[in-house]
């Protein structure tokens, strides 16, 4: 998602992460039952495709699937290793929706896993089924069902798909001392950002670079163009470039430095290799950032 990217450069550690997954259902039936077609719902990734810029494969899916061991790969790898989780629900979340995943079946589960090598699928999948991991995937879904009465419900950024009132991804809820700011649903990134400064106007705020390769630096996992335009777009009201983040990028990858790995209709985007860098000259670029206060954020997903 771009503006989290956004807000991770910008506040660096200031900002202290908590993942919760939402989970939505453990099998399909509920979704047969309503005419739920893999087909017609590429017409809705399409959509999300030309309104976030994110990678789409825009293939129909060969039948409904559930979404519960997806997301207990994320509450596993939580478990399993305390921060990978990230990795894991990034890795799902771009082959969920560029490649014929389906978040019910584990060896396509493992599969995506396996991509990145600093993830270990068969040990992940291997706890899908564990009761330490069941449990705390099922307090993580109750958490997200606690949105009635919240701003959130109040922009209509909530659902009651099975009853409670639940946050949707990717709801973010900002906390310090206290004091709580719920951003519901998909918001801007200067919706993200004014709550930021009301909880916390001393927050150091680190600047847009003028060019990729700072970003691509930070970023070792790699980041699709969206992210990298979201993150280059500067001023009090940015507005991403697209098209020229990614000419931008294309000339980079066309001098040796970055790396592109296609993506659905767009590519991830990451440094070359160290061995690489090391044989060619370039400028070094560096931030100091002095932490004044952590401010703890929870997102939904």
């Amino acid at each position: 998602m771009p503006a989290l990217r956004v807000l991770e450069w910008r506040y660096r550690e200031q900002l202290s992460w908590r993942l919760v997954m939402i989970g939505l259902r453990e099998d399909a039936s509920g979704l047969v039952a309503r005419g739920y077609d893999p087909a017609r719902a590429v017409v809705g990734h399409h959509r999300f495709r030309e309104r976030y810029g994110m990678p789409f494969g825009l293939v129909a899916k060969e039948r409904p699937a559930g979404t519960g061991r997806g997301c207990r790969a994320v509450v596993a790898a939580r478990l399993l290793d305390p921060g990978s989780e990230w990795r894991v629900l990034r890795a799902l979340q771009l082959a969920y929706f560029t490649t014929p995943l389906l978040l019910d079946d584990d060896e396509r589960i493992r599969e995506a896993l396996d991509a990145d090598p600093s993830i270990d699928g068969d040990a992940i999948v291997a706890r899908l089924d564990d009761p330490e991991v069941f449990a705390a995937y099922e307090r993580d879904k109750a958490e997200t069902r606690t949105a009635a009465g919240t701003p959130a419900e109040a922009q209509d950024k909530t659902s009651t798909s099975d009853g409670p009132v639940r946050f949707t991804a990717p709801s973010i809820v900002f906390e310090l001392d206290g004091r709580r700011l719920v951003a519901g649903g998909w918001q801007p990134v200067p919706a993200y950002d004014v709550l930021v400064a009301n909880l916390d106007p001393a927050l150091e705020r680190t600047p847009a670079p003028a060019t990729p390769e700072p970003l691509l630096e930070h970023f070792p996992e790699g980041l699709t163009t969206a992210e990298v335009a979201a993150l280059l777009a500067d001023g009090p009201d940015p507005v991403p470039d697209l098209k020229g983040t990614e000419r931008m990028l294309l000339d980079l990858a066309a001098s040796g430095g970055a790396v592109r790995a296609p993506l659905g209709q767009d590519a991830v985007w990451r440094c070359v290799p160290a061995e690489a860098a090391e044989a060619r000259p370039r400028d070094s670029y560096g931030i100091g950032l002095t932490e004044r206060s952590r401010t703890s954020v929870h997102t939904r997903s």
